[in-house]
């Protein structure tokens, strides 16, 4: 368990005094993928390097397997840092090094024999898919090639949380779908908790099984990843969910049905993991009589399990359309919301 308690870090200069970090509370439960998602200047980048103390703190607690990391000394710190690594953006590699000697450099400050440091870089380079790299230098890898040397770095020693501050951003949506599954299969694998820091969305829908939404140094959202996307409280949060399932204004075609056809009720079903499968229109339809339009659909995978929303046009009489609706409340778990009654 990761206990971050009253987390505040202020900058301050002769002429200013900037909150990065303000009274932030947060727990992490061991194992699993925690995503941190804010815009620009939200402070995320921030707070994770105050979890390894690159930042030191201004005031609150940072609490790593019961250990108190904000009251380490130097020597301390050194020692406890073994435990946590951290993965960047641009990847931070040592250009002169080989990919081999890039992932054994940690191990060679730890002072680790060389026997050991080769069987354990070997390791690694398989785990993260550069076998027959070993030898290449990073001015000849691609960027995802230099992200996973990065990775393998940051798991040299065994940590048993790894940080990733923007680990993608600097790659291609393929590529940046390689390094996550990647992160997944090291987290399933190793069992390490990994903390997750980034503006994507879809990011944080693809491997996170809870996120914290930062604004202006602040938790202001936290959760399920399904559950935010399915209810995103925080204007801030109904953005970033905007980036994986659409704005309401691309719904285009919902809203010239609306307002177009007079007749029956516009529904629409909010479908969550397991009811994504349902085949619930076609038993509305052997069930009731009435008549049943789709209009628009839209899916999406989280961690979690899948989350849709599909708008419908149920017609017929009026108390058939009550009996549909009343069926989908009581009788299913998906989520129903009128968006235009019958007249």
């Amino acid at each position: 368990m990761i206990s971050i308690q009253a987390l505040k870090k202020v900058f301050t200069s002769s002429d200013n005094t900037i909150t990065a970090v303000d009274d932030l509370t947060l727990d992490i439960n061991d194992g699993e993928i925690f995503g941190v998602i804010g815009y620009s200047g939200a402070g995320k980048s921030t707070f994770v390097r105050l979890l390894n103390r690159l930042e030191e703190p201004s005031s609150g607690r940072i609490i790593i397997d019961d250990e108190d990391i904000t009251g380490l000394n130097t020597q301390q710190l050194r020692m406890a840092r073994q435990e946590i690594g951290m993965i960047f953006q641009h990847f931070n590699l040592l250009w002169s090094r080989t990919v081999k000697e890039n992932i054994a450099f940690p191990l060679e400050i730890a002072g680790i024999s060389k026997a050991k440091r080769e069987e354990r870089v070997q390791e690694l380079i398989d785990l993260v898919g550069l076998s027959g790299r070993e030898n290449a230098y990073p001015s000849q890898l691609s960027g995802g090639q230099k992200q996973r040397v990065g990775i393998a770095r940051a798991l040299a020693n065994n940590p048993k949380v790894l940080l990733c501050d923007e680990a993608t951003s600097a790659l291609d949506p393929e590529t940046t779908n390689s390094i996550l599954d990647l992160l997944v299969d090291i987290n399933k694998k190793l069992g390490l908790t990994i903390i997750l820091i980034t503006h994507e969305m879809h990011v944080i829908r693809k491997i996170c099984n809870r996120v914290a939404v930062m604004e202006n140094g602040k938790i202001v959202e936290q959760g399920d990843v399904l559950e935010v996307f399915l209810r995103p409280k925080q204007s801030v949060t109904k953005k970033f969910v905007e980036q994986v399932m659409g704005t309401d204004e691309e719904d285009e075609g919902v809203s010239y049905l609306v307002s177009t056809y007079e007749k029956g009720k516009i529904v629409r079903l909010h479908f969550v993991g397991e009811t994504t499968n349902q085949a619930l229109i076609s038993q509305l339809a052997k069930q009731f009589s009435i008549e049943l339009n789709i209009l628009q659909g839209k899916i999406t995978q989280t961690q979690r399990g899948p989350y849709g929303t599909l708008f419908v046009q149920i017609d017929g009489e009026k108390k058939e359309m009550e009996k549909a609706i009343d069926y989908i409340t009581n009788e299913t778990s998906v989520e129903v919301e009128v968006v235009r009654n019958a007249d």
